[in-house]
């Protein structure tokens, strides 16, 4: 929310420019968005794995963190597509901030945020894999050793739980859509 110029809410007396500590605020989280995204989640994954040691934490924290500037940048400017005159009208009329947002903002959208918010979880669940084979923990650590090991029918297992939680990503993105329309 700090990373959307249309969400400042200082900026709604000002004909839509944000007040100076707004837009000061504004680009050190758009960098600290830049910076998270912009290392590969291997790479992050390798320094966690030194920080907190082989297992699934270092996968995870991977993950978050890569993902969280991905989401971050995506979701800024899903906020700053979206028609601001309902959240106007909303303020003018003596709404709080936290209501014209919920209230203006939100519903127009939450169809874009759950879209790629789903989307995001899918390609996760794929890098997943990827952290695994590093060290990172999980079903990936689980197929390197099965691949090692040349069992070709627990990497076939492996290769179908991915598929199912794939499946499962994309029917529910189908159902959260359905439910919204």
């Amino acid at each position: 929310l700090l990373a959307s110029r249309t969400l400042s809410l200082s900026a709604l007396p000002r004909g839509g420019r944000p007040a100076p500590w707004a837009q000061a605020l504004r680009w050190p989280v758009r960098g600290l968005l830049i910076v998270l995204r912009s290392v590969p989640e291997i790479v992050w994954a390798l320094l966690f794995v030194r920080a907190v040691g082989l297992g699934p934490t270092a996968g995870v924290l991977a993950i978050a963190i890569t993902y969280s500037g991905m989401l971050g940048k995506v979701y800024a400017e899903i906020f700053e597509s979206v028609d601001q005159k309902p959240t106007r009208a909303l303020l003018l009329a003596g709404s709080g901030r936290l209501a014209a947002f919920c209230y203006g903002t939100l519903p127009n959208a939450a169809g874009e945020l759950l879209s790629y918010t789903v989307y995001r979880w899918e390609c996760a669940i794929r890098a997943s894999v990827v952290m695994g084979f590093v060290g990172a923990g999980g079903l990936g650590q689980q197929m390197d050793l099965s691949m090692r090991m040349f069992a070709g029918n627990e990497v076939a297992s492996l290769l179908l739980t991915f598929l199912a939680l794939v499946l499962l990503a994309d029917a529910l993105s189908r159902l959260l859509r359905g439910r919204r329309q």
